[in-house]
C-alpha cells in the first residue's frame, strides 16, 4: 500500500510539474508581448518628442538665439539637422548613444530658454513708449501714462502721454470691445471703463513692440515681444482701429455689479505696477489680450468661469459672454452684435470731444449719454 501511495503522489507531482511549465510556457509569449507593445509605446513617443523639438528647437533659436539674422537661421538649420541624425541614429540604428545625448541637447536648450530675460528697457516704439501706472489714495486713482494719442495716420501722429486721477467711486459701467482685422475667429480684446463724471478709459493688453518691429502670431510663441498694460483715452485706442487701420470694432456693455467693475479695475492697475516692476513675455496662447482678462475676470468669480476655446479664438469671446450671462439681457446675440458695431459712428465722429457718446448711440443696454 505503502508504494502504490509513494507512486500515485510521484504521478501527482509530474501533473503538477507539467502544469506548471505549460502555464509557464503560455505566459512568456505574453509577457513578451506586453514588453513589445510597451517599447513600440516609447519608441512612438520618443519619435514624435524628437520631431517637436526639433521644430520647437529650431523656431527658438531663430527667434531668440544672439546675432544677426544669418546667425539666427544657420543655428536654426544645425539644431534641426543634429535632431534629425538623432531621429535616424534612435528609431533606424537603436542607438544608446543618441537616446542619451539629445535629452542633455534638449535640457541644454530649455536652460538656455528659460534663461531669457524679458526687459523693459528697449527702443520702444512711441505707441507702446510707456506702460501705465497707478497710484491708489483712498476712492482716487492716479493713473500715470494714460496714452492720448491725436492719429492722422499709422506714421504721422501727435504724441501725448498724460496723467489722469480717476473716482472709483464713481465708477458706473464697463464695456467689452472687439476689433477685428482678419479672420472672424481673432480679435483683440479691449475692456473700457465708464465714469458717472463723463470720464472713460480703456485698457488694452498688448505686445510691446520696439521700434520698426511688426506683429507676429508666431513670433508671439518665441518670446519675440514682452507685454504691455496701455490705458488710453476711447478717441485714441479705439479711434486708431476704427478710423485709421479701418477695422470692425464692435462695442458691448457688460453686466457687473459695480464692486466686480472696480475690482476688475484695479486688476488692471495692478497688473500693470506688475509689469513696471517685473517685465514679462507675451504669449499668443497663454498670455494674451483676452486670457489675462479672463483670469482677472475668473479670479473676481472665484473660478467660478468655465474654460472654453473661445477664449483663444477670441473673435467668438461674444457668444461665450452670453452663454454665461455677462451681457444685457432681453437681447439674442445677433442683435448686440448689430447695435454693436460703432466703426461707422466712430469715423463720423472723428476726433470730436463727444467721442465716447456718440459711438455708444443704439448699443443695447446703454443709456443714452452726456457729455459733461
Amino acid at each position: 500500500m505503502k508504494e502504490v501511495s509513494d507512486d500515485h503522489r510521484t504521478v501527482e507531482s509530474a501533473r503538477e510539474t507539467d502544469i506548471h511549465g505549460v502555464c509557464r510556457s503560455m505566459s512568456e509569449p505574453a509577457q513578451h508581448r506586453r514588453f513589445h507593445l510597451l517599447g513600440i509605446v516609447v519608441r512612438v513617443f520618443s519619435t514624435l518628442a524628437i520631431v517637436g523639438f526639433a521644430g520647437w528647437g529650431a523656431m527658438a533659436l531663430f527667434y531668440q538665439a544672439p546675432g544677426p539674422a544669418f546667425v539666427k537661421a544657420l543655428l536654426a538649420v544645425l539644431w534641426a539637422a543634429l535632431s534629425l541624425v538623432a531621429l535616424y541614429a534612435y528609431v533606424w540604428r537603436r542607438s544608446r548613444v543618441a537616446a542619451l545625448i539629445y535629452p542633455l541637447m534638449i535640457a541644454t536648450l530649455l536652460f538656455w530658454w528659460n534663461a531669457i530675460p524679458a526687459s523693459n528697457n528697449r527702443d520702444w516704439a512711441d505707441e507702446v513708449a510707456h506702460i501705465v501706472s497707478g497710484v491708489v489714495n483712498g476712492p482716487q486713482v492716479t493713473l500715470a501714462n494714460v496714452r492720448n494719442f491725436d492719429w492722422r495716420t499709422l506714421t504721422d501722429y501727435t504724441v501725448r502721454w498724460e496723467n489722469r486721477t480717476y473716482d472709483l467711486d464713481k465708477l458706473a459701467s464697463v464695456d467689452l470691445l472687439l476689433s477685428y482685422w482678419s479672420s472672424p475667429a481673432i480679435a483683440h480684446t479691449l475692456v473700457s471703463f465708464g465714469f458717472n463724471d463723463g470720464q472713460f478709459v480703456t485698457f488694452s493688453v498688448e505686445i510691446r513692440k520696439e521700434r520698426n518691429e511688426s506683429f507676429s502670431e508666431i513670433g508671439g510663441f518665441f518670446k519675440e515681444f514682452e507685454m504691455s498694460v496701455i490705458a488710453a483715452a476711447e478717441r485714441d485706442i479705439v479711434g486708431v482701429r476704427t478710423n485709421i487701420r479701418k477695422e470692425d470694432v464692435y462695442l458691448y456693455r457688460l453686466t457687473m455689479p459695480k464692486p466686480d467693475i472696480r475690482s476688475l479695475f484695479m486688476s488692471y492697475v495692478d497688473a500693470a505696477n506688475g509689469l513696471n516692476e517685473t517685465p514679462q513675455y507675451y504669449n499668443t496662447i497663454t498670455a494674451n489680450c483676452t486670457t489675462i482678462v479672463f483670469a482677472m475676470v475668473d479670479r473676481i468669480a472665484s473660478g467660478a468661469l468655465p474654460l472654453d476655446y473661445r477664449l483663444l479664438l477670441s473673435g467668438y469671446l461674444p457668444s461665450y459672454i452670453m452663454d454665461v450671462r455677462g451681457f444685457t439681457p432681453g437681447f439674442t446675440l445677433e442683435q448686440l452684435r448689430e447695435r454693436g458695431a460703432i466703426s461707422a459712428r466712430a469715423q463720423a465722429a472723428g476726433s470730436a470731444p463727444d467721442f465716447s457718446s456718440r459711438i455708444r448711440e443704439g448699443v443695447h443696454g446703454i443709456a443714452p449719454l452726456t457729455q459733461p
